[in-house]
């Protein structure tokens, strides 16, 4: 399988993934058994991290792809990435995370819809000699390759209900955007210059697109889509 490949060119045999970090049960291949003891080794095989349901709440690498949409890298010391990366300081500085015992690795985050978050995580017991130099030479190929297998793998699994088309208006988008700065519906109306019942119609209307119910479910959905930023 080409990620087994891929890591065995970067001098970064083994390998942790999992297509949502926020699901407890282990990527599985088609016999049902998990990638971890079929076709992913880790150095440590008394470490069976998959089948921990709170590693993902202690895992740094997993940790730091909550923050960091690109690749980065692990030296031994710090994570870094293929430039000045400021969530990635700043996790540095404060945060107290686990390696495992890994000595470097490359780690490909992977955000898919709705707010799901996958990675990749190819790793060693030891230095790699120079891991920036392996980071640029193989993190693009690791990154295309992680979207890849974790999006099919989604895809392919019959456990798993894909995301039905969302087709938001302009005013659904636009009371959304500012329900997720905390603006109330009188606020909106006046500052949309339309009725309040009117504001409530449309966010009902988002929510029942989006299958939720609730205007902060309908703004956390609506935001993982890609429909609003951060702001107004």
């Amino acid at each position: 399988m080409e990620v087994v490949k891929l890591g065995n060119r970067a001098c970064l045999p083994y390998i942790a993934a999992s297509a949502d970090v926020s699901d407890p049960n282990p990527m599985l291949d088609k016999d049902g058994s998990p990638y971890a003891e079929s076709l992913f080794k880790w150095f440590d095989p008394d470490f069976h991290y998959w089948d921990d349901r709170t590693f993902a709440l202690r895992s740094g690498f997993v940790q730091a792809a909550r923050i960091c949409a690109e690749p980065f890298y692990f030296d031994g010391k710090a994570l870094k990435s293929w430039r000045t990366n400021r969530a990635l300081d700043v996790f540095n500085e404060n945060a107290e995370y686990d390696a495992y015992g890994v000595a470097s690795a490359i780690i490909c985050p992977c955000y898919m819809p709705y707010g799901v978050l996958g990675a990749i995580v190819w790793a060693g017991d030891k230095a790699v000699a120079d891991i920036a130099k392996t980071f640029i030479a193989h993190a693009s190929s690791m990154h295309q390759l992680t979207l890849k297998f974790l999006s099919a793998y989604r895809e392919n699994d019959s456990h798993i209900a894909l995301p039905e088309l969302v087709d938001l208006t302009r005013r659904e988008i636009q009371c959304l955007k500012w329900a997720a700065i905390g603006k109330t519906d009188s606020e909106i109306a006046t500052i949309m210059g339309i009725s309040v019942p009117t504001i409530r119609f449309h966010l009902t209307n988002a929510g029942q697109k989006l299958s939720v119910s609730g205007r902060a479910q309908a703004v956390r959905v609506a935001t993982s889509l890609g429909y609003i930023g951060r702001s107004a």
